[in-house]
């Protein structure tokens, strides 16, 4: 096959993987036992694009096994492994299926990483490509802000994955004052992908030259806002903010900064039900505050004339039996109270049993809602390193062509910007989010991540056409 065919399709495989994975619905394909996660048919979308990513490898393989990226991925891969057999054979924490199936979805992931990447490296116009992606960007934005919309305004079906009767493929309706997921699995996920394409977009926004282009990079980016805020998740809109202003610093636009964050703060205070969940925060917090309190306790007198009229005695008084008040009712946050309660410290006993491999994946079956003590409770230290290893090097890639404009201009600096922004977004999010357990999230975080260390790796500086 020639290479420049070869790489074509793999050019129209990324593309479609960054269009149908997020925007098709979460239907079921095949159904495993023991769980109600399911074999899906983006399953089989990556399937077929890792078959021409590895062809594409494959003639290089030694360059690429000499990258430090790709070696702290294979040791991610193998101490996840390691962690899958310790609880399968020793510590029987593991269903064997079950958990190779969970090894497997962290091998899937890393798929669109290297697609994004081996596509750029083999295009003869690699920026041309990379405008041809984030069109296709583009257009997932604004197709999931319609379906959305639909959703809460003509009774569009939601599907969810959130349990294991709604993930079976049932069609739901919007009820007022709940969540909008469009076509993700659930509000999180989508928010947490919207975390890391609002920051590519608002950078393109100010760096990238037209009129008609700045005009439909607007219009993603308030679709973006408004799927953001009726998502109604509280720590996404933290984290996009913090990307939005980080993105813009890196390209030196500094005084649209004040400005966009109005604008974007302004649009958030319209959402009744946003503010209600923010207001509940504050509330829980004084509640809880108020709850503390000191109480000296007293013995209580009372005073009685002797009989001679002439003595004054004091006698302690008993008190009276009172009737046992009403308790009142606890005001709380749900979300929080369920991590604080449950899911938290149920991985933190996982990770006691075993500290440096822990109990396996899949062995912590329900949501943590915290993807560090995840990674803690099932593959351990071991593991938790190997994946902050990953990162670390890929951030060091990135950061490395700091100042930006020294080796980059237009639509690739503006990217570059947008994903070195967006990872301490989705990092903030996996503190309260389990996004790196979520497909739709994962593919499309590491397929731009994939780009981003091929634009930083070459650095060349090329000017707008």
């Amino acid at each position: 096959m020639p290479q420049f065919n070869l790489n074509k399709i793999l050019k129209y495989l990324v593309a479609a993987s960054i269009i149908t994975i997020p925007l098709y619905p979460k239907f079921p394909f095949l159904t495993i036992p023991g769980t109600y996660v399911a074999v899906r048919l983006e399953d089989f979308l990556l399937a077929i694009l890792a078959i021409f990513v590895l062809i594409k490898i494959l003639p290089n393989l030694g360059k690429y096994l000499k990258n430090k990226i790709v070696v702290s991925v294979i040791l991610f891969t193998a101490a996840g492994l390691i962690s899958y057999l310790y609880g399968v054979f020793l510590t029987k924490t593991v269903v064997a299926h079950i958990g190779i199936l969970h090894w497997l979805r962290r091998i899937e992931y890393f798929i669109p990483f290297f697609a994004g990447w081996v596509v750029m490296k083999g295009d003869k116009n690699p920026r041309e490509t990379l405008e041809f992606f984030v069109k296709c960007l583009m257009i997932t934005v604004f197709v999931a802000f319609i379906y959305g919309f639909g959703q809460k305004h003509f009774g569009w079906p939601v599907i969810i994955t959130q349990n294991e009767e709604y993930s079976k493929g049932i069609a739901l309706r919007w009820i007022p004052g709940s969540h909008i997921n469009s076509t993700f699995a659930g509000h999180y996920d989508m928010a947490s992908y919207l975390v890391i394409m609002m920051p590519i977009f608002l950078a393109m926004l100010f760096e990238v030259k037209g009129v008609k282009t700045k005009i439909l990079l607007t219009a993603v980016i308030l679709s973006g806002i408004w799927l953001l805020i009726n998502a109604i998740s509280r720590i996404s809109i933290v984290s996009y903010l913090l990307s939005a202003t980080l993105s813009l610093i890196l390209i030196k636009k500094y005084k649209v900064i004040p400005v966009v964050l109005v604008i974007s703060v302004v649009l958030f205070a319209g959402s009744s039900d946003l503010i209600a969940r923010y207001l509940r925060i504050v509330q829980v917090t004084i509640m809880d505050v108020g709850r503390v309190k000191i109480n000296y306790v007293l013995p209580k007198f009372e005073a009685y004339a002797a009989s001679d009229a002439t003595t004054v005695i004091l006698q302690e008084k008993t008190p009276a039996e009172t009737p046992t008040p009403t308790p009142v009712p606890v005001f709380e946050d749900r979300s929080t109270s369920i991590r604080l309660n449950i899911e938290w410290p149920r991985a933190i006993r996982a990770f006691t049993k075993d500290p440096l491999l822990g109990t396996g994946y899949s062995s912590i079956n329900l949501a943590t809602d915290n993807d560090f003590l995840r990674l803690l409770g099932e593959v351990g230290l071991i593991g938790f390193a190997a994946f902050l290893l990953v990162f670390a090097r890929i951030v060091l890639t990135l950061v490395g062509r700091i100042p930006l404009d020294k080796y980059y201009s237009g639509i690739e600096k503006a990217f570059l910007a947008g994903v070195i922004a967006a990872v301490p977004g989705a990092f903030l999010n996996s503190v309260f989010i389990d996004v790196f357990e979520a497909s739709k999230f994962m593919t499309a975080f590491l397929l731009v991540v994939g780009i981003a260390v091929y634009l930083a790796e070459r650095g060349a500086n090329e000017q707008n056409n």
